[in-house]
Parts: C-alpha cells; sequence; structure tokens
C-alpha cells in the first residue's frame, strides 16, 4: 500500500495524467468512480477506460496501454482486474509505465503475480490483510482512504470515507461477496448513507428506479435487484463508461439523461434475455441427448454476448446443472458458464484450454473464447469431464427452509425485526419460511403469462371465516401453478420469503414464492 501511495501522490505532485482501468460491471464502473475521485479531491489528473465488452472483451489491453503512454500516461491503476494480465504487464515495463493493480480475484496458492509497482489484492501470496473476500470497488476505497488520509485524516474519516462508503456498498452487495464481517459493515454503513443521496447521478438513478431512500428503508434486496442491473445493462447493452459519467457528473439534466438511457438498456436487456431464454427451453425439451447430459452446453448465433453469463444462470437455476451459454459470431463461439456446488467449472475448461483463444473464471462462473469449429470437440471433453466428476449423481434443486411461519403470523413487527437482519445477501441470506395448507381465497391470476398472483389465508376451512388474507407473487410460477390446478379453495404448501411492496396502489407487507406444492393428505 504504502509504495501506491507513494508513486499516487508523486504523480498528483508533478502533474502526470493517471489513467484509471477498470472493468464493465458494476464493481469495476464504481470502483473507476471512487478512485477518480478521490485522486481529483487531492488535484491528480485522471483519465480512465473501461473496455467495451463485446469490441475488447474482459481485462487489461496492451494497445491501451500503448496508446496512454504516447498520450503521456506513466501511471496505470487497474480496478478490479490484472491479476492475470501478465502479457500486459510486461508491455507496461516495457514501455515505462509504472503499473498498480488492486484486484481481488482469487489465485490458487502457488500462482505467480504479474509484474507490477505494487499488487493489492488480499488473496494474493503472503498477504496479511484478514478479509480475504473484498469485492474490487472496496479495494479501490482502501487506496482512496490511504491516499486521502496522509492529508487529511480527520476529514477523510469523518467525512469522505463515509460518502465513498455508497459506491463501495452498492458494489459490495452486487459483486456477490460474502455479506460477513468488513463486508456486512461495509454494506451496512453504506446502506445509511444511500439515504441521503447527495449527487445528481444517484439521485437520477434512485428515480429511474422507482426507489425513495427518504421515504423508505433501502435493503439489499433493492441494491441487488433494483440498481445493480440497471448499472450493469450499460456494460452487457452498450458503454460502461457512462455510468461513471452518471456518478460523476454535477449537471442534473446529464444525470437524468443517462439514468434514462440504463433504464432503456435494462428494459433491452431483459427482452433479449427472455427471447434468447425462450429458445434455450425448446432446443432443450426437444433434444433429450443434450437435456441428460450431465452439463448442459448450448450455443446459438447472434445471442448477445451481454446477457449470455444470465442465461447461463437461468439454465442453472432451471436444471440443477451446469452450464455453458456459447453465442457463435463470425466463426467466433464465445461462451460463458455458470456450474453448481461440487463441480469445479473453471478446472473443467482448463482441460480443454488448448482450445481456447481466451478463457479465465473460478469455480463457478467463467468465459472463454474459441473458433466455432471446435465446439464440438469441446462439448465431447467437457461432457466426459462432468461424467466422470458427478458420476450417477442426479441434479436436484435443494431449498433451505429456515422456519415453519403461518401466513397469519406475519405482522408488521415481525417486519421491523427481519429488517435488522439486513443487509441480507450473499452469505447472510434472506430467510425463507414455510407455510403449510395456505387456501386459495380467490382464484389464480397470471401475470404476463409468466407470473401468478394469489390471494391466501391460513385457515384451511373455507366455511370459517378468515381474519385476513395476504397478497402472494410467484415469479415464473404461473405454468406451476397450473399443473396443480390450483382454483379458488385449493390448499397449498409454499416456501415463501417475505416482501415489503412500496407501490403506491397495492403496496404493503406480501409474501414472494419461492415453490408451492399440494399439502400432503
Amino acid at each position: 500500500m504504502a509504495a501506491a501511495v507513494d508513486r499516487v501522490e508523486l504523480a498528483i505532485t508533478a502533474r502526470e495524467p493517471i489513467l484509471l482501468y477498470g472493468d464493465y460491471d458494476v464493481d469495476g464502473t464504481t470502483a473507476v468512480v471512487l478512485l477518480k475521485t478521490a485522486i481529483e479531491m487531492l488535484g491528480g489528473i485522471v483519465r480512465f477506460h473501461v473496455p467495451h465488452r463485446l469490441n475488447e472483451g474482459y481485462g487489461l489491453q496492451s494497445t491501451v496501454l500503448e496508446s496512454a503512454y504516447a498520450d503521456g500516461v506513466r501511471l496505470v491503476i487497474t480496478v478490479d482486474t490484472g491479476m492475470r494480465a501478465f502479457a500486459e504487464a510486461d508491455t507496461a515495463q516495457r514501455l515505462g509505465l509504472d503499473l498498480i493493480i488492486t484486484d481481488h480475484h482469487l489465485l490458487k496458492a502457488d500462482d505467480s503475480v504479474p509484474h507490477a509497482l505494487a499488487i493489492l489484492n488480499p488473496n494474493q501470496p503472503c498477504c496479511g490483510y484478514p478479509e480475504k473476500f473484498l469485492c474490487g470497488a472496496a479495494i479501490a476505497l482502501k487506496l482512496a482512504q490511504a491516499l486521502l488520509s496522509r492529508r487529511d485524516p480527520v476529514r477523510t474519516r469523518e467525512k469522505t470515507l463515509p460518502s465513498f462508503l455508497k459506491m463501495a456498498a452498492i458494489a459490495t452487495i452486487a459483486d456477490a461477496v460474502p455479506l460477513r464481517g468488513e463486508n456486512r459493515v461495509i454494506a451496512a454503513l453504506g446502506l445509511r448513507e444511500l439515504r441521503k443521496p447527495v449527487g445528481p447521478g444517484l439521485r437520477a438513478l434512485f428515480t429511474a428506479a422507482a426507489l425513495d431512500p427518504a421515504a423508505k428503508q433501502l435493503t439489499g434486496f433493492d441494491i441487488a435487484f433494483r440498481l445493480a442491473p440497471r448499472i450493469n445493462a450499460a456494460g452487457r447493452m452498450d458503454v460502461a463508461s457512462e455510468v461513471i459519467e452518471l456518478f460523476c457528473t454535477r449537471d442534473s439534466a446529464r444525470a437524468l439523461e443517462l439514468a434514462t438511457k440504463l433504464e432503456l438498456l435494462n428494459r433491452q436487456r431483459r427482452d433479449t434475455e427472455a427471447s434468447a431464454l425462450t429458445a434455450i427451453h425448446a432446443r432443450l425439451a426437444a433434444d433429450q441427448q443434450l437435456a441428460d447430459a450431465r452439463i448442459l452446453i448450448v450455443d446459438g448465433d447472434g445471442w448477445h454476448r451481454g446477457v449470455i453469463g444470465i442465461l447461463a444462470s437461468r439454465v442453472v437455476e432451471r436444471t440443477a446443472k451446469p452450464a455453458i451459454v456459447v453465442s457463435i459470431e463470425d466463426g467466433v463461439a464465445h461462451g460463458s458458464g455458470r456450474s453448481v456446488d461440487g463441480f469445479q467449472l473453471l478446472e473443467a475448461i482448463e482441460t480443454c484450454s488448448d482450445l481456447f483463444t481466451r478463457f479465465g473464471g473460478h469455480a463457478f462462473a467463467v468465459g472463454f473464447a474459441m473458433p466455432a469449429a471446435g465446439l464440438p470437440e469441446l462439448k465431447r471433453r467437457l461432457c466426459l469431464h462432468a461424467l466422470e466428476r458427478l458420476g450417477s449423481t442426479q441434479p436436484e434443486h435443494l431449498l433451505r427452509i429456515h422456519a415453519e411461519l403461518p401466513l397469519d403470523r406475519i405482522t408488521p413487527v415481525l417486519v421491523g425485526w427481519l429488517r435488522k437482519l439486513e443487509p441480507l445477501g450473499h452469505g447472510n441470506p434472506e430467510p425463507i419460511f414455510l407455510a403449510r395448507r395456505a387456501r386459495l381465497v380467490s382464484a389464480p391470476r397470471t401475470m404476463k403469462e409468466r407470473h401468478l398472483r394469489l390471494e391466501l389465508a391460513q385457515n384451511s376451512d373455507p366455511a370459517i371465516p378468515s381474519s385476513a388474507s395476504i397478497r402472494a407473487i410467484g415469479w415464473d410460477q404461473a405454468v406451476r401453478a397450473a399443473t396443480l390446478g390450483l382454483t379458488q379453495g385449493s390448499l397449498i404448501d409454499i416456501a415463501y420469503r417475505i416482501r415489503e411492496n412500496d407501490h403506491p396502489q397495492y403496496g404493503g407487507i406480501e409474501a414472494e414464492i419461492v415453490s408451492l406444492r399440494l399439502p400432503e393428505p
């Protein structure tokens, strides 16, 4: 850390432009915002580059380094990337660029690290920092804190750092790092600071997401499922650099314009995802050999590469099998995969490394590019590998129920106590409850041909008046309800989460159905 701070301070004093090199997801863009703001507060000159997902792909690029050097840059700081950039680090050394890598991606104990002036990564060999699961933006926050504290430690601690925690909390929740230890502190304090957004960009984003932090306490769910998808939409569908502009602009009109664009891109992302997912489900239904494989590898021409990772996640959720979704364009296959407990996906694709032009990832998520002509061989090898590793183990969806809670026990007081568990997310999951023999007060309603809305009462005897009913929503549960033949008066068991719907017309406490079944006789 000391070497990194010394070099940044030298650049600030000498008026050297500093290049921040980020990533196109929430973690990478917010990390750029944090460091850019900190360095500019100290009088530094900052430029940034976020690669275009489709045109450049993930990670540090030598061509960008060469261009930056020609423009007078002598210091490059990576955020949320860099630990695999060996060739690019060599390029920086050859050019005479000082390189500081800030990243959080995991390394094996015997892995080497790229050549750099400084590496800030708690997962690098021999690093004694106790919190190993910080996201990229949290590590950028550490560097920003160290820089600012040298100048004014009191102001940094009392004013600047709390403000910076807003971005760090968004990234921590969105990047799905475990919400325990220091991460829980960052998320909790950051959510508290987000109640009073100051910047025009953050306020415009809240408006686009129909969130009012002054009126309702923000939750991990709000960040993960309402803010983060809109931020990520820029990198998936267009140019992620506009996210940085959104959070850095002081112009309210420009902020509104950018937030509106993110909203449109997110809708486009949802439509694109839904269309491709329909095609994937049709393929699995029509090809029994494909559906029976231990790992599902589905390819399609021209599927948008910005959503193939989400599509792989959807296939895993539906089938409980590891899945890889591949988009083929101009003879090149771009793949993204997601996995399940017990199957190391990076280890699996490493057995096929000779087929790829580039690849990377970790146990549960991978990405790669390769000539499309090699896909049949990739499928053959991965299917054999999955058969060897998973054997006769049958895929199954495991649902962890935290407690049995009849619907008539849900009260505002209980909801208030559950709020104290926030921030909820990865590593601190939202409680899932079980209600047995709940009765449908009215006939099921289908929304958008996919979703289910029910009115439920805990009293299973229709002859006895129910003291209260509760609304329930089941995302993608309409087909399941039809299969079970649900009608008014039907009894069901549901696994559910408790939600607070803030819609002005039909808001209030409701149950979000995770799973449903007919009760045992």
